[in-house]
């Protein structure tokens, strides 16, 4: 009987009450009506016999919550371990079917009022499964998705300089020589940057990166090319208003905790488990986007290979890139079959970080050892050309940390950091050294904006503190404005000869518009 019990509660006990062969006058219907007048009950708890860990409570409950079909006799019990006949059966089950009616009745009522709105809604739903396949159809690949990132520019700077080679009098032989410097002061400059972001991932953990980048810092003043104290943080590596492969890595992890990076095109910072800064690397001067260890986290870029393991916060990482520009830097001129070197470029760099995230602050140590080499000659020979290269490294080291609030309010996120750079070889010079501190408020004045400061000086050849003041308008999801104002110390140069160029102290203005798409 308790095996008819667990049927009653399904579909299936429609089977067991057939019609059976009998009159009503033929059989004993006292017990089944006697059941079947009690009042109903509104809860389960109401039957004095029936306990949680008895195996049909939970169905029971429901039969009485959801249906209320189900009554007791008058002592308030169940008595469900009685066995029931099949009549006993049949009025119970009766009393429920008709509950199930009723509910059924009632959403035929709903379908028939909002027929017009299902069908509606229907039709939508089959043209979004036609879209869905058509694009399915043609997308460009299952395993790829793409992003992009547009920059505009719009300003200038006091005493902003571009270098220039003059290129006179190569028919005699002679050396090009680095001209006056091109004088940006007073000067509006418009330059852009693009981005086009290729993720391909094949196992849904790793990660093939390309990148494509193009745009026209290279002649302005805002490039780095006369002054890298005046380089942006959002401009493209390499030529002017070229399209070229910024970026082409491959990422995998390697077991639990260990992940792994190799590619032809790929930065330091790629290859770090953790950044240790919160201070956007796009805000606005270059120079604040190092964690302030500018040596130690020089962001080189070339082809690279690299290892880092991550556990509980705790990170450990390794990698080595071997600079794509550091020929060029290294670079010589051949003019009738005399060659005459370049200048001091930066080359291969080899990072070590130990560094700890936790939910809303982090921490790291790195040491960098950049290699570069100088060309400063050739002889020639019966069997060709030598060439003469002097190899000098630099260790270089950073600490730096950030502190960011839980939620947005009057404190901001803080970044800061510290850096020393030690040099050695027959080019060796004073040692240098950097420092930053960036703060930044979300939600300045409304949702969604942000208003930062950035400040720190670099020491090398010259005393360079600068500071930069920033608002982003954040106007739609995807579109930003960010106006700035810059100010560095001996980080411009007046208008004459390269030779005796004397610093001058750089004040400048940006306005940013910034795509993400």
């Amino acid at each position: 009987m308790k095996l008819f019990k667990q049927l009653l509660v399904a579909p299936a006990a429609l089977g067991l009450l057939a019609p059976v062969a009998a009159t009503a006058a033929e059989l004993n219907l006292d017990g089944v009506n006697k059941y079947a007048s009690e009042e109903q009950v509104t809860s389960i708890s109401q039957f004095s016999d029936v306990k949680p860990t008895d195996w049909a409570y939970q169905a029971l409950s429901n039969l009485i919550e959801r249906y209320g079909c189900v009554a007791g006799y008058p002592d308030g019990t169940y008595k469900g371990a009685k066995a029931m006949t099949r009549f006993e059966a049949a009025a119970l089950l009766n009393a429920c079917l008709d509950r199930v009616t009723e509910v059924t009745d009632e959403l035929k009522k709903l379908m028939a009022e909002f027929e017009k709105e299902l069908a509606i809604l229907k039709g939508r739903v089959d043209g979004l499964e036609a879209k869905v396949g058509e694009l399915e159809a043609n997308q460009f690949s299952t395993t790829t998705k793409l992003k992009g990132i547009a920059t505009f520019t719009v300003g200038g700077a006091s005493n902003g300089t571009v270098n220039n080679f003059v290129d006179s009098d190569l028919s005699n032989g002679s050396v090009p020589t680095l001209g006056a410097r091109s004088i940006q002061a007073e000067r509006v400059a418009f330059n852009y940057d693009v981005r086009l972001i290729f993720d391909t991932s094949f196992t849904g953990k790793d990660l093939l990166r390309t990148t494509l980048r193009a745009g026209n810092f290279g002649n302005s003043v805002f490039g780095g090319s006369g002054s890298a104290a005046m380089e942006v943080g959002y401009q493209e590596e390499g030529g002017t208003d070229m399209v070229a492969i910024n970026r082409l890595f491959y990422q995998f992890p390697i077991g639990e905790n260990f992940t792994g990076t190799f590619g032809a095109k790929v930065r330091q910072d790629d290859m770090l488990a953790m950044w240790p800064s919160v201070y956007p690397a796009d805000s606005i001067l270059d120079r604040f986007t190092y964690g302030g260890a500018n040596a130690a986290y020089n962001l080189n870029l070339g082809a690279g290979v690299g290892l880092w393991y991550e556990k509980d916060g705790f990170s450990i990482s390794a990698n080595y890139v071997s600079n794509e520009y550091s020929a060029g830097s290294s670079s010589y001129y051949n003019l009738n079959g005399v060659s005459f070197g370049g200048g001091f470029g930066d080359g291969s760099t080899t990072t070590v970080q130990v560094g700890y995230a936790a939910k809303n602050w982090g921490t790291a140590f790195a040491y960098n050892y950049t290699e570069a080499a100088t060309s400063f000659g050739s002889l020639n020979v019966a069997s060709g050309q030598i060439f003469g290269y002097d190899v000098s490294g630099t260790n270089n080291y950073g600490f730096s940390a950030y502190w960011q609030p839980e939620q947005a309010g009057w404190l901001p996120s803080i970044s800061a950091g510290v850096g020393a750079s030690q040099f050695n070889g027959s080019n060796s010079s004073d040692d240098t050294w950097s420092w930053m501190v960036g703060l930044q408020w979300a939600d300045a004045v409304i949702k969604g904006n942000a208003f930062g400061i950035g400040l720190g000086e670099n020491n090398t050849d010259l005393n360079q503190f600068g500071l930069e003041v920033w608002y982003k308008f954040q106007v739609t999801d995807n579109i930003s404005v960010t106006p700035a104002i810059f100010w560095i110390e001996n980080g411009g140069a007046n208008n004459i000869n390269f030779a005796n160029v004397s610093n001058e102290d750089s004040f400048g203005a940006v306005l940013k518009t910034t795509f993400k798409f």
